[in-house]
């Protein structure tokens, strides 16, 4: 992508396009939907050499998913990834090497939704699938 379409991307997000989002964005939306954690993303920005704190990137990562640029997958209370295909989608994680993959949201069926009290509605539905490679 270049500096213009990262630059009117951020701005109709709300945010600001400062010098360290518009790296950090250079190197997420760059060639393809990709699945990261903030330990990754960090190494993606030294890899092409950028220098940016490891806190800088997680803070950015976390205003990029609150302003609906990232999906936030929370695999458990120890594992968050970052999803840059926020459309509507499930994820299929290999627990053997940590591989986190889409799965369109027609190949899962769901059904037997909760009715919910005082008008709540169900905005969404989000599944992992969890799965091991057979050990060779």
């Amino acid at each position: 992508m270049t500096p213009t379409t990262l630059t009117v991307r951020l701005l109709r997000a709300g945010l600001r396009p400062t010098a360290k989002r518009l790296q950090l964005a250079h190197v997420l939306f760059d060639g393809g939907d990709k699945h990261f954690t903030a330990d990754q993303a960090h190494q993606m920005t030294a890899k092409a050499g950028m220098r940016m704190s490891q806190a800088t990137v997680y803070n950015t990562l976390n205003q990029f998913a609150a302003a609906g640029l990232l999906a936030r997958i929370a695999l458990d209370s120890k594992r968050t990834y970052f999803d840059t295909n926020t459309g509507d989608h499930h994820h299929l994680f290999y627990e053997d090497d940590d591989e986190l993959v889409d799965v369109p949201a027609d190949q899962v069926k769901i059904t037997g939704l909760p009715t919910l009290k005082d008008g709540v509605a169900i905005r969404r539905v989000d599944v992992v699938l969890r799965a091991a490679r057979p050990r060779r």
